[in-house]
C-alpha cells in the first residue's frame, strides 16, 4: 500500500512540475508579446506628494474607475474604447472635480487622451512591457505628485491591478495546493 501511495505522489509531483513548466513557458511567451498598441491606460497624477493630495488622488481614482466601468464594459475594441473615453472626457472631469470640491480642494482636474511612456508593469497574470501607450491622463491640479495607473482597455483596472507589484507574475495550481495541503 505504501508503494502505491508513493507512486501516486510521484506521479502527482511530476504532473505538477510539468504543468508549472508548461504554464510558465506559455505565460512568458505571451506576456512579452503584448503590444503597446493593444491597450488604453489610465494615469492619474496627484497635485503634489503631500498626504492630502495623495489621499484625494485615490478618492478620485475610485470614482473615475466606477464611472468608467459601465462605459468600458460596452467596448469591444480599442477603437471603441477611444471613442467612448473621448466622448466622456467632460463626464470624467465632472466626476473628478466633484470629488475635489467635496474634499475641500480649490484646484481642478484636467483629463486628456494622449500618448505616454509607462515602465514595465504586471497586472495579475498580464505583463505589459515598457513603452509608449495610448492613455487617459488625469492631472489633478498641477499634476506633479506621485501617480496611480492601470489599464482601462482591456479593463484591467477592475481586477486588483494596483495590488500587484511590478514584474511579478503569480502562478497558481489547484492540484499543487491540494497536494501541499495533504502533506502539510
Amino acid at each position: 500500500m505504501k508503494k502505491i501511495i508513493l507512486a501516486v505522489c510521484v506521479c502527482l509531483a511530476l504532473t505538477i512540475i510539468g504543468l508549472v513548466v508548461f504554464k510558465t513557458g506559455k505565460n512568458e511567451s505571451t506576456a512579452h508579446a503584448q503590444s503597446t498598441e493593444s491597450y488604453l491606460r489610465l494615469h492619474i497624477r496627484a497635485n503634489s506628494n503631500n498626504e492630502a493630495d495623495q489621499a484625494v488622488k485615490l478618492k478620485v481614482k475610485e470614482k473615475v474607475v466606477n464611472y468608467l466601468t459601465p462605459i468600458v464594459a460596452e467596448c469591444e475594441t480599442l477603437e471603441d474604447a477611444h471613442k467612448a473615453i473621448k466622448s466622456n472626457l467632460a463626464g470624467i472631469k465632472q466626476v473628478a472635480d466633484e470629488v475635489l470640491k467635496q474634499e475641500g480642494f480649490n484646484y481642478f482636474s484636467c483629463p486628456k487622451l494622449c500618448d505616454e511612456f509607462f515602465p514595465t508593469r504586471a497586472y495579475n497574470n498580464v505583463v505589459l512591457k515598457e513603452g509608449i501607450y495610448d492613455a487617459l491622463i488625469i492631472n489633478l491640479g498641477s499634476g506633479v505628485g506621485n501617480n496611480w495607473w492601470c489599464v482601462v482597455y482591456p479593463p484591467l483596472c477592475f481586477i486588483g491591478a494596483e495590488n500587484t507589484s511590478e514584474n511579478t507574475i503569480v502562478y497558481k495550481s489547484k492540484l499543487y495546493e491540494i497536494v501541499n495541503k495533504f502533506f502539510n
